[in-house]
């Protein structure tokens, strides 16, 4: 059994729940971004404020906002890992309604936090889901779709994401968050509920899975059902996977999410939402054409010269750039666009890298685990800041060489392009 028996109407169903699933995930990446103000209510809210000069206020803002970064990073990471060996095991669309529904309703819980250490823990179990989310998404797609079709499907999925960033930005850059209405900031981060639910009642599950399973099952040999990811013969490309995926990952957050509290610093309000919006733009262009482009050029050229270009323009920004600049928003853009090629791209290469029986696990295991590296990054973050004197422009100079490692990386990987999806 293969893709074949699947109705045109079910393949578009799943890439439909897919897309949203991924949106609304983007949805809250793009809060955590932005919840730098959430926790600055929190503190004053909850007393913390109490004896603390406007510089010791800020450093503990701060210093919150690195700890819900990282809070995210961590339950990605783990999240990919739990939920991808659940979809694995129960199967892709179980897991995906699952994991949709566990990140809505954590999120809902978020709007009770009384203080930051309790909306820290929330989001941490929140991003359970949100890493769960995406595996299984991209390996029902990958395996729904044929062969010529999958690459731009799955890119649709990375293309998701960045629609979601952008349009909590929006929102957040038309309607700004007070003391007062700072905790609709969750009540929005949870309507996508329903949708774990439909999933559950009406989207039919891969048949790729069903008969890898039942092959398996056939075989009689459980220990087969759920092999593990970080033992031969998956253990290399594990780990090229993670590193293919961590690159952008550390790009994104280890080292862009430091250009926002550096445009707080010395904009206005209003400036730091606009670069977001700016970035996830063009990262939306990036990812809707990186199928194309990958196809086109080969898919370890794509990625190749991606890396590149993202080293180039961020070495740019970070050693000539401002955000005040006149010009600042064009490089962003360029930024974005090339950032965007990567969300586009590991959407379809890294399911092709892992047969069918590990394919949820190690899709998501790859994507998910780059957050440990880039978290452990955003800890380093106030060391780098007390070398340079708390100059995020020079943190920035030397967190965006990772894509240096990425040029490296992608030269090790397997050519995909041949990859039978149904094994």
């Amino acid at each position: 059994m293969n893709n074949e028996s699947l109705s045109i109407g079910s393949r578009i169903g799943i890439l439909t729940i897919a897309f949203l699933g991924w949106f609304f995930g983007g949805m809250q990446i793009g809060m955590t971004n932005l919840i730098r103000n959430a926790n600055k209510f929190l503190i004053t809210e909850s007393g913390w404020s109490a004896n603390l000069n406007t510089e010791q206020l800020n450093n503990l803002i701060d210093k919150w906002w690195a700890f819900q970064q990282c809070g995210f990073l961590f339950g990605a990471a783990a999240g990919g890992y739990i939920f991808g060996k659940l979809g694995d095991k129960i199967g892709r669309t179980r897991a995906l309604g699952i994991s949709i529904i566990w990140f809505s309703v954590l999120t809902l819980l978020a709007n009770f936090a009384g203080d930051p250490f309790q909306l820290l823990c929330i989001r941490f179990l929140a991003c359970l889901g949100i890493g769960g989310c995406w595996p299984n998404g991209v390996a029902l797609v990958s395996e729904a779709w044929s062969k010529i079709a999958r690459p731009i499907m799955a890119s649709l999925i990375g293309m998701a994401g960045n629609i979601g960033i952008f349009s909590f930005a929006k929102i957040m850059a038309n309607y700004p968050v007070d003391e007062d209405s700072f905790r609709n900031i969750f009540l929005l981060g949870a309507i996508s509920a329903p949708l774990g639910v439909i999933i559950l009642l009406f989207i039919k599950e891969s048949p790729t899975w069903i008969s890898s399973k039942d092959a398996t099952s056939s075989d009689n040999y459980n220990k087969s059902d759920s092999p593990s990811v970080f033992k031969k013969p998956y253990l290399s490309i594990t780990f090229i996977g993670i590193t293919l995926a961590t690159v952008p990952l550390l790009g994104g957050w280890g080292c862009f999410a430091w250009i926002l509290p550096w445009a707080s610093e010395v904009g206005s309000a209003e400036l730091a939402p606009n670069i977001l919006q700016t970035r996830s733009i063009a990262s939306i262009i990036g990812s809707g054409l990186a199928a194309v482009i990958a196809v086109r050029v080969g898919r370890r050229s794509c990625y190749f010269v991606s890396c590149l270009f993202a080293l180039i323009i961020s070495q740019y920004i970070f050693w000539f750039g401002s955000p005040t600049d006149s010009n600042f928003l064009i490089f962003v853009a360029m930024w974005g666009f090339f950032n965007g090629i990567f969300f586009g791209w590991l959407p379809f290469f890294l399911p092709e890298l892992f047969e069918t029986k590990v394919r949820a696990t190690g899709a998501g295991v790859s994507f998910n685990y780059g957050r440990i590296l880039t978290a452990t990054t955003i800890f380093l973050t106030p060391w780098l800041k007390s070398i340079f004197d708390g100059n995020l422009q020079q943190v920035g100079q030397i967190t965006s060489l990772i894509f240096i490692v990425g040029m490296i990386a992608v030269l090790l990987a397997p050519d995909t392009s041949k990859r039978d999806m149904n094994l």
